[in-house]
């Protein structure tokens, strides 16, 4: 049976987690943290892609080896999308970027779209699409509505914080894209913020609480 959220239960990805988490954290070692713990989830999301065995020459002689198959395609979910961005280009730094741009009404905490730039191809790329927090959902199935009509298949969403109402919305919408994340945590608040949660991830990133 098909799984659709994995869980990232490493000792690594909750040691950087809990600096996220606190509140007293500051903004550059947020963002160190956000960049530690994006790495591994990435690493996560990455661990069954398909490879093509290889030859190369090292200073001794011949070596068989692989290297990554399809085409990587990374998407952050604008703007604290961004936050993760360069740390899963230290992975695979070959891929192509692309951008999408939601703003989330405060009142309605509808999103709607105010910028998207995507690769061509992208029927052929395994598509990473990154934003730290799956709250409602909303912002989640709008982008990835985008990247299916822009003829993605392979769809894979890496967050660092998830609620279960916006796992339950992608899920509905989206049944086969998997989610990697290291926690789901209780409920959202009035607000739809999540309860534990982290606060407003770009406002702790850029120090714009």
């Amino acid at each position: 049976m098909r799984v659709p959220v994995h869980i990232v239960d490493r000792p690594l990805v909750h040691d950087a987690l809990v600096t996220l988490l606190d509140k007293q954290t500051t903004p550059e070692h947020f963002r160190r943290a956000a960049t530690r713990i994006s790495v591994l989830l990435a690493a996560e999301a990455l661990r069954d892609i398909a490879t093509t065995a290889i030859t190369v020459d090292t200073p001794l002689g011949p070596a068989d080896g692989c290297t990554i198959g399809p085409e990587v395609v990374v998407v952050p979910v604008l703007r604290a999308g961004l936050g993760m961005l360069d740390a899963v280009l230290e992975l695979v730094p070959d891929a192509r970027v692309g951008h999408i741009g939601l703003q989330r009404d405060e009142m309605t905490a509808v999103a709607s779209q105010y910028y998207s730039k995507l690769p061509a191809r992208l029927d052929a790329a395994y598509v990473m699409m990154i934003d730290p927090m799956l709250a409602t959902g909303g912002s989640a199935v709008a982008a990835l509505d985008l990247l299916r009509a822009s003829g993605a298949r392979e769809v894979r969403m890496i967050c660092i914080v998830a609620a279960p109402e916006g796992v339950a919305l992608v899920e509905r919408h989206h049944p086969n894209v998997d989610i990697y994340t290291p926690v789901v945590d209780r409920e959202l608040n009035p607000q739809k913020f999540i309860v534990p949660g982290l606060g407003d991830f770009g406002d702790r990133l850029y120090g714009t609480v």
